[in-house]
């Protein structure tokens, strides 16, 4: 090195180190701590009229439902708005109408042919309840039709043997909603969701589509206003 470009080299020897890529990137969110017993109630009344309004009819036929996940009774006062009787229960009383405290794993029979709910995704997903809720469900007598509000996505997992599960015992089909459910209250909700639905009454061997629209928020309910079909 000569003697003219050691001042140079001495001049930017302390300049700090550019910023590597993997600094730059900005560090992924911590996931949000899931609420309490994975309480989050379907506050919004479209999803549970949305499905009435599609299958309304063939719920009516069956003459009761259980809403075994009750919550606060959302969805159990919608039900019985449109005129179905609905009996309800939950592990903890949050203050649903009529409804008796009941853990769903110790019920060894359906309390009616109808059981619609939005089950703790904690006791139903892959990772964390091993499709638990399902198998039990599917254990039980009782019961001729089922729908279960979930993510779009979950039927995807195959991890910890839910794969194997719906591949033995696939859903009829489902309802994707054209719309993102606010579960929360916060905003912003960042999933899609849809109505699985099991009928042992319907006698196709793979899983069906349907969309479902939004219903108008100042829909009328009330006894013989769901029992269109949406196709």
């Amino acid at each position: 090195m000569t003697a003219s470009a050691k001042p140079y080299f001495r001049a930017i020897s302390g300049r700090s180190k550019p910023p590597t890529l993997e600094m730059d990137l900005p560090k992924a969110p911590k996931p949000a701590r899931r609420r309490k017993d994975d309480f989050y109630p379907t506050g919004q009344p479209e999803a549970i009229r949305g499905l009435l309004q599609s299958d309304g009819a063939r719920i009516r036929s069956l003459g009761t439902v259980w809403e075994p996940a009750c919550g606060d009774g959302a969805m159990v006062r919608e039900i019985r708005a449109a005129g179905i009787p609905c009996c309800a229960s939950d592990l903890i009383d949050r203050g649903c109408p009529d409804a008796w405290q009941a853990d769903f794993f110790g019920c060894l029979r359906s309390r009616a042919p109808a059981i619609i709910t939005n089950p703790p995704y904690s006791l139903i997903n892959a990772r964390d309840g091993h499709g638990r809720w399902l198998r039990h469900t599917l254990d039980i007598p009782g019961w001729r039709y089922l729908a279960l509000l979930l993510s779009w996505d979950w039927p995807a997992a195959r991890a910890n043997g839910l794969g194997e599960l719906l591949d033995a015992h696939p859903f009829s089909y489902c309802y994707l909603m054209r719309w993102k459910l606010d579960f929360t209250g916060e905003g912003s909700p960042p999933q899609r969701n849809a109505w699985f639905v099991w009928d042992r009454d319907d006698v196709r061997t793979e899983p069906g589509f349907r969309w479902m629209v939004r219903p108008a928020k100042d829909a009328p309910t009330g006894p013989g206003l769901f029992d269109g079909v949406f196709a």
